[in-house]
């Protein structure tokens, strides 16, 4: 089987060579898409490759991928950013799904958009990166773009690293949003849903509070972005200080499915900052308890099922004067990140408590 890579790209000199250095390690067919660079990110995609083209950009992030797509050629076609990147033990096991007999009309990958320094995942999600060209399968939504899951779907634990070197245009992609709103454009449910996000992300709390209201009144709303608009509702509600609301949209999310790490930390946050502790421990401990991962494309923050609850049992039980607690959950965070900082300044103060109490 063949493999082609399709990217988009613009002003991507800083990251383009390291990732088409790795498309090379796999692919029969590198089609790089630029939409309008001013810096050497068209020389640069040369040196790799002579499928380069010019789009004109029309701010719909899917007609240009659409367009990339169709320049390809081999049997299946992979799209990556500019700045991505692909561990080798992964590019080992693209070229072993190659050599054997692929059949699946779309492959999902592991998308990590956070990680630790040895690359552990910290948030990812599954996401749709491989496909039979012979399906046509088409790029949906102008922002936050996506191919609809059709036919067969196969998940793979093979992932891609998302490593951003430069911050997106401020705003970029909430203007596209306003300008489709000033069109009378009508969103669907998705893109309503990432409308919000785009203005919490642009700190516009009041109006994403707004958007994500009326997403969830919606029928038609995918369930995993119910439950992340759950939670995405609750923070901009703590941006304004509003404890009712922050509370109140987390807890709505146990309408959508049974209690998530992501949700139960919060709660427990939630309540340790009111010092209301034997509240704030059983949510902790119900994020530890909850410590599953699920794999149908939701949002996973991984340091909320095991570290950052442990961590702040650690410091829970120390308010409450049981340091062999507090000492039980410090020897778990250690075991998950001996190097974080936090871990280090509290595997002192044990030995200095441990040293003292020797004396």
């Amino acid at each position: 089987m063949t493999i082609s890579v399709c990217m988009i790209v613009k002003d991507e000199e800083l990251v383009l060579a390291r990732i088409l250095a790795q498309a090379k390690r796999f692919a029969d067919e590198i089609i790089v898409v630029d939409t309008g660079s001013k810096d050497k990110t068209v020389q640069i995609a040369k040196s790799f490759t002579s499928k380069v083209f010019d789009f004109k950009w029309t701010g719909d992030f899917s007609e240009a991928r659409n367009y990339s797509f169709s320049l390809a050629s081999c049997d299946y076609i992979m799209w990556l950013d500019a700045d991505d990147y692909i561990l080798d033990e992964d590019i080992e096991k693209i070229n072993k799904l190659k050599a054997g007999n692929m059949q699946a009309d779309i492959y999902m990958f592991e998308y990590i958009l956070t990680h630790e320094s040895d690359m552990t995942p910290i948030f990812k999600y599954m996401r749709e990166r491989l496909f039979k060209r012979s399906k046509n399968f088409r790029w949906n939504d102008p922002v936050h773009e996506v191919i609809c899951l059709e036919g067969d779907v196969r998940k793979l634990d093979i992932k891609i690293y998302h490593k951003k070197e430069k911050p997106a245009p401020s705003g970029r992609n909430l203007k596209i949003y306003r300008r489709l709103k000033r069109e009378g454009k009508i969103f669907s449910a998705r893109s309503q849903f990432y409308f919000a996000r785009e203005l919490m992300f642009n700190e516009k709390y009041k109006q994403a509070i707004a958007q994500f209201k009326q997403f969830l009144s919606r029928d038609d709303g995918w369930v995993e972005n119910k439950i992340q608009a759950c939670i995405d509702l609750s923070r901009c509600y703590k941006e304004l200080s509003q404890q009712k609301g922050e509370f109140d949209s987390l807890v709505r999310s146990f309408e959508y499915s049974s209690p998530r790490s992501e949700v139960t930390y919060r709660l427990g946050n939630f309540f340790l900052q009111q010092k209301r502790l034997d509240e704030a421990e059983y949510w902790f401990l119900q994020a530890l308890e909850n410590n599953y991962i699920v794999d149908n494309g939701a949002f996973i923050e991984r340091d909320m099922h095991d570290f950052l609850p442990s961590l702040q049992l650690c410091y829970l039980y120390f308010l409450k004067g049981d340091l062999q607690k507090s000492y039980h959950f410090h020897q778990m965070t250690k075991n998950l990140r001996p190097n974080d900082p936090i871990v280090t300044k509290n595997e002192n103060f044990f030995l200095n408590h441990f040293e003292k109490m020797r004396k």
